[in-house]
């Protein structure tokens, strides 16, 4: 497996910067929220979303250094990630994030929401003192499609009639929003091509997918120890992701066990046992893999560097926590 140390050597003292200066940006006048945002950015996460800005940034400023702005960027997309998370487990009910107790089980889902939104407000302040109203609008657009992602998550719950475009849609939503948007948001801060721009944004967009999709998969092949939440969990409050539907395909009985929301004793053992003995997760797999292929193809529009490198390695990374 491909190891984030190396895959993101090119970026590494930048991510450190990123690291102090979030602690500093969120240091709330609260106390609360202080120790909520400052408990986020101690939560041991791999800061990949900011790296890829960075990685970016550093792509398409070819032999120049980057700009205070475009590592303001890649800490606005870190606050926007964590702030979605923070929501995600109140919505979840979620007790634990990378073996980490949740905010909403620290504090209480008040707090929680709260400390959520603050972030969201005070990444938008810092979005708007960047002074790119294209930028603005790219990463207004981000802090929506994160709403509507968890709404359409919400109104689908136990719907077995989901197909694999509306997961597709859900996932853009929650997942490549993000990471295509302030992609495209970095080369234009460095003054890209609008053609570099728009390329990038697609790199984001399908990397983003596969990404989710790895995710999906991982709910039903990884540990309790490895996801830092139980296997499963997703399905058994009525996410549908990508094996599941591909596994109804062949097992129609599934259906049977959703639509009644696994209120049967056994009825969840039971699921996870019949997506196991389907093709679902090899063709979540493909699904992952043909995401990935798509977001390298994006790249030929970058001049060979390390950090272009370092961005096709990432289609790699995606997959390689599949294994």
């Amino acid at each position: 497996m491909i190891s984030t140390t190396s895959l993101l050597a090119p970026v590494e003292k930048d991510l450190q910067i990123l690291t102090d200066n979030l602690k500093k940006l969120v240091g709330a006048r609260h106390p609360i929220l202080g120790a909520a945002a400052e408990h986020l950015f101690d939560a041991g996460g791999k800061r990949i979303r900011p790296a890829i800005v960075l990685l970016v940034s550093r792509a398409t400023m070819m032999g120049q250094d980057i700009t205070p702005r475009h590592r303001r960027l890649a800490e606005i997309t870190e606050m926007i990630h964590t702030a979605s998370l923070v929501h995600d487990d109140v919505v979840d009910e979620a007790d634990l994030r990378r073996n980490v107790p949740t905010v909403n089980s620290l504090f209480d889902n008040r707090i929680a929401v709260l400390a959520g939104d603050f972030l969201f407000a005070q990444s938008s302040w810092y979005l708007a003192n960047l002074d790119n109203l294209e930028v603005v609008k790219l990463l207004s657009e981000v802090i929506r499609d994160f709403a509507e992602g968890e709404i359409l998550q919400g109104l689908n719950r136990f719907d077995t009639n989901l197909s694999i475009e509306t997961y597709l849609e859900k996932s853009y939503y929650k997942t490549a929003s993000l990471i295509a948007n302030s992609v495209k948001a970095a080369a234009i801060l460095s003054d890209a091509n609008q053609e570099i721009a728009n390329n990038l944004y697609e790199y984001g967009r399908h990397l983003g997918l596969a990404f989710q999709i790895v995710d999906d998969i991982l709910d039903f092949t990884g540990s309790t120890q490895v996801l830092g939440k139980p296997a499963g969990s997703d399905l058994a409050s009525g996410n549908l992701t990508a094996p599941v539907l591909y596994a109804m395909e062949e097992k129609p009985y599934l259906e049977v066990l959703i639509e009644r929301e696994f209120s049967e004793e056994g009825d969840l053992e039971r699921a996870l046992t019949i997506i196991n003995n389907t093709n679902g997760i090899q063709k979540a797999r493909e699904l992952a893999n043909y995401q990935s292929e798509q977001a390298l193809k994006c790249l030929d529009c970058l001049e060979p560097s390390d950090s272009a490198r370092a961005l096709k390695d990432m289609t790699d990374y995606v997959l390689s926590r599949l294994y």
